[in-house]
């Protein structure tokens, strides 16, 4: 664990002293970003049908909770500093002042929004900034502007890349709200604390990224949503930087996935064995 976390910090350091930029990964003779690209259409525009009533459930609590509008906008630096509207339910009162940061207990969080935060419901709209290409599912998550610092070679490299509704370091700093209650200055604690390591997470990304860890993020993210009582960010953050830790949780989830299709393949044999005793 130690050498990882070590060697993330001297490729931190690295590209704060100008050295080369990390390389484009590919497979085979196709352009792996290229192919993500294709699985992020495929998966948002499924996943926008499949949560179509979630979707018109949680706009018809916000309205009733908090009146119109529903959708929350806010411009996010994207990839290569193009900036763009990300896309959230919204969880605050409509038009109200206040910092760029949020800590826990904000007064400006409605009833329904504290709900949706804590299972990152709100996140949802961004699945529609994945289809027009502006974010990616699976990315270092988009900053907003006066958080950037283009002067700093470690936000060159990171925004080189299409930004993501989750990454690594939004996964391991899920509970940030927490993190930041209780700062006399929430926003400088976020700016020289909780930033800086996720740039860190970020570039261990960039440099590992790959199918599963892809995966491997995507499940953790849908499973802490689902069940954020069990969350641990240092177990988490394990995970990934540990390699005995990231080998044997690869082979877990390669069978997790062997024993989900499998159980799916018996599930669509059995009806359709029924359905042919029937007729």
């Amino acid at each position: 664990m130690h050498h990882e976390v070590t060697s993330l910090r001297t490729s931190t350091a690295a590209l704060s002293s100008g050295s080369s930029p990390l390389p484009t990964r590919k497979i085979g003779s196709f352009d792996r970003a290229a192919i993500k690209r294709v699985l992020d259409i495929v998966a948002a525009a499924g996943g926008l049908v499949i949560l179509t009533p979630v979707l018109l459930l949680v706009a018809a609590v916000i309205v009733c909770d908090d009146r119109f509008p529903v959708l929350f906008r806010q411009w996010r630096v994207g990839k290569n500093g193009r900036l763009f509207q990300l896309l959230k339910f919204r969880s605050m009162g409509a038009n109200l002042p206040g910092s760029e940061i949020t800590a826990r207990r904000d007064a400006r969080v409605t009833r329904v929004g504290k709900v949706l935060r804590r299972l990152k419901l709100d996140e949802l709209p961004q699945l529609w900034n994945v289809i027009k290409g502006e974010m990616s599912l699976i990315g270092p998550r988009p900053e907003v502007p006066a958080f950037v610092d283009f002067s700093n070679p470690v936000w060159n490299a990171v925004v080189r890349t299409r930004p993501g509704i989750t990454d690594l370091a939004s996964l391991v700093y899920r509970n940030e709200e927490e993190l930041l209650e209780g700062r006399e200055n929430p926003e400088i604690y976020y700016r020289e604390v909780v930033l800086p390591a996720k740039l860190e997470l970020n570039l261990y990304y960039l440099q590992n990224s790959s199918f599963w860890l892809d995966l491997k993020l995507l499940m953790l993210t849908v499973r802490y949503s689902l069940f954020p009582a069990g969350f641990d960010p240092d177990k988490v953050k394990l995970i990934f930087t540990d390699r005995r830790v990231t080998i044997e949780s690869s082979g877990a989830l390669k069978r997790s996935l062997c024993q989900i299709c499998h159980s799916s393949l018996f599930t669509v044999r059995r009806l359709v064995k029924r359905k042919s005793l029937k007729s």
